[in-house]
């Protein structure tokens, strides 16, 4: 009997060591395998890091590439259009006798002067580039009537406006500029009706109107009947009617192109 007390003693402590011992290699189970998962979800993140870090230069360098290249042909298409309109449009005023160059350049091209396809080109890149540039600024993209057709129409527009200045005969200079004023609020609010587009008009009316005083004043050429101290009052009707003409042709040509890239 003591043998088996003894023996049945033996095995009670023995399944209580193994009960014990259990919860023991469970919880160093589950220690394990929380270890494990902490340093996978360690080292995922840093690897998506590098990843990503290893992508983006690349990635920035291509969208760069891209706005730069867009920005290029803008400018080239903006040049090319501003000069031509410059040629035709001139050449329309010296046959009405309303600007009047110096004798040696009216055998040159299109009789004007060589620096104004370059000059108004170059104006007309500025201007196109900047009226989408102001939109972004101001985080209000112009969407009316964004169509090349709709951008001819503005164009037609504005070279009817600039026929009439040299067409039209009125009693005097005012009246005519009160209609031409009436004919470029009015392709303002046809082909714009913007506010951006309302304020850059009179700021580039003002700005051409005072350097055409200077070159003017300076003997460069001269207008016949001038009433607006040097030149004529109607003038600045052109340039606002010019620069929102110019602006559609530049927001056309800046949508559906990638934004310039930041880096944060």
């Amino acid at each position: 009997m003591p043998r088996l007390e003894n023996g049945g003693w033996s095995c009670s402590c023995a399944a209580r060591g193994r009960h014990r011992a259990q919860p023991g290699d469970a919880a160093a189970g589950l220690a394990a395998k929380a270890g494990g998962m902490l340093s996978s979800s360690g080292s995922s993140p840093s690897l998506t890091l590098v990843g990503t870090g290893a992508r983006s230069p690349s990635t920035a360098t291509s969208s760069t590439l891209n706005w730069s290249k867009h920005l290029v042909q803008r400018s080239v298409v903006l040049f090319v259009v501003g000069a031509f309109m410059a040629l035709v449009l001139n050449l329309l005023q010296i046959q009405r006798n309303v600007t009047l160059f110096p004798d040696e350049v009216i055998s040159t091209l299109f009789s004007s002067a060589w620096w104004v396809p370059p000059c108004c080109g170059t104006a007309a890149a500025v201007v196109g580039l900047l009226y989408p540039c102001i939109d972004s600024h101001l985080g209000e993209p112009h969407k009316f009537k964004r169509e090349w057709a709709s951008v001819m129409r503005c164009i037609a527009v504005f070279v009817g406006i600039n026929h009439a200045s040299a067409k039209l005969d009125f009693a005097n200079n005012v009246q005519l500029s009160l209609t031409l004023a009436a004919l470029s609020l009015g392709l303002w609010w046809t082909f714009d009706r913007s506010r951006s587009g309302l304020g850059l008009g009179i700021t580039i009316a003002f700005v051409a109107t005072l350097i055409t005083q200077f070159l003017v004043y300076n003997g460069v050429y001269q207008y016949t009947s001038p009433d607006f101290l040097y030149i004529r009052s109607w003038l600045p009707c052109i340039f606002f009617s010019g620069g929102v003409t110019v602006g559609n042709i530049g927001r056309q040509l800046a949508m559906g192109i990638p934004e310039k890239p930041h880096n944060d």
